[in-house]
């Protein structure tokens, strides 16, 4: 599979990885089984980016991908994890004695003594025009506890402040069919200053497969039933922020576009791909065959451009006045 640089560190990433949020919680039940065979499906198909975070399961994620690694001394796999959301989100817990205890336990976790990418998880806004928090963010650099780090975002405009940051290596944003706003903007200007983008999120939790009717049922312990207007986080994380029965019709139109040879889910990974300034998607997989699925994105040729159209003309009319003026 290609792989794309961050340039201001010099990683590397598969253009398509693999999000371990599933392997986690908060998308049902994921035995350790199953989330090793979704692993190894992913290595074996060329994925070498796996992104997980201190909260996924408390800890289980990152967990579950140093047993994995250990097993598979073989492979070169980046690991980006994130950090902050375990703590009351306040700006003022967003300081460098936390950071070390936080990293401290990450490095346990996944077995390392320095991470390759750390990056903020969605902090309060405050906290990416806080000079004091990017100045501790370099000291972990300084003091070997890791490689580089970069941002998690729920809005672009937080994106913009963190892109302006010397030395942030990276930024995740939700960016899929039904969540275009970065294109704009932020895309340019991540290109411009060299900074990685990981497109997280990449199929609206699951609607842009198109396997989803008005009638599908989620378990109680996944956030597309306990989420779906922000009660637990902010509701774009969840079905990126469109409400579900026009996500699912919406969903059903994006199926119809899908070329021959390509399923929903791929046409939204390889759209994305196709995004100058796009270094990785992170699909998330609960099973093997999904992981198989989603790194075969990273294979297929360009979307034409008849489809390209099509895909932002269903984004105009069916879902951009739901998600543009929030996020």
């Amino acid at each position: 599979m290609d792989e794309r640089e961050f340039r201001r560190s010099g990683q590397h990433a598969s253009v398509v990885g693999l999000g371990t949020w599933q392997l986690g919680a908060d998308w049902g039940d994921v035995e350790e089984k199953d989330a090793h065979e979704v692993l190894e499906a992913a290595a074996e198909s060329g994925v070498t980016f796996f992104d997980t975070a201190d909260v996924y399961g408390d800890g289980r994620s990152e967990q579950t991908i140093a047993a994995f690694l250990l097993g598979r001394p073989d492979l070169h796999v980046t690991v980006a994890t994130k950090m902050g959301r375990r703590a009351d989100q306040i700006p003022e817990n967003y300081v460098l004695d936390n950071f070390r205890a936080w990293n401290d336990r990450s490095r346990r976790n996944l077995g390392v003594d320095r991470i390759d990418l750390v990056q903020l998880h969605c902090p309060p806004t405050p906290v990416y025009s806080s000079d004091e928090v990017f100045d501790a963010l370099d000291t972990l650099v300084e003091e070997g506890r890791i490689a580089s780090y970069g941002v998690s975002v729920e809005t672009c405009a937080e994106a913009l402040t963190a892109i302006a940051r010397p030395n942030v290596a990276s930024v995740q944003i939700i960016l899929n069919p039904f969540r275009m706003k970065p294109l704009h903007e932020v895309l340019p200007a991540a290109r411009e200053a060299g900074v990685g983008i990981i497109a997280r999120v990449p199929l609206a939790s699951g609607l842009l497969s198109g396997r989803y009717t008005k009638d599908t049922v989620f378990g109680e312990n996944d956030h597309r039933t306990f989420n779906r207007h922000g009660e637990a986080f902010d509701q774009g994380e969840t079905f990126a922020g469109v409400d579900f029965a026009t996500g699912v019709e919406a969903a059903a139109e994006f199926a119809a576009l899908a070329p021959e040879g390509f399923t929903p889910a791929q046409t939204a990974l390889a759209w994305i791909i196709q995004q100058p300034g796009v270094t990785t998607v992170i699909p998330g997989a609960r099973s093997a065959d999904q992981a198989r699925a989603n790194a075969a994105a990273g294979h297929l040729p360009k979307l034409p451009e008849e489809t390209l159209r099509a895909i932002g003309d269903l984004y105009e009319r069916r879902i951009k006045a739901q998600v543009e003026a929030r996020w």
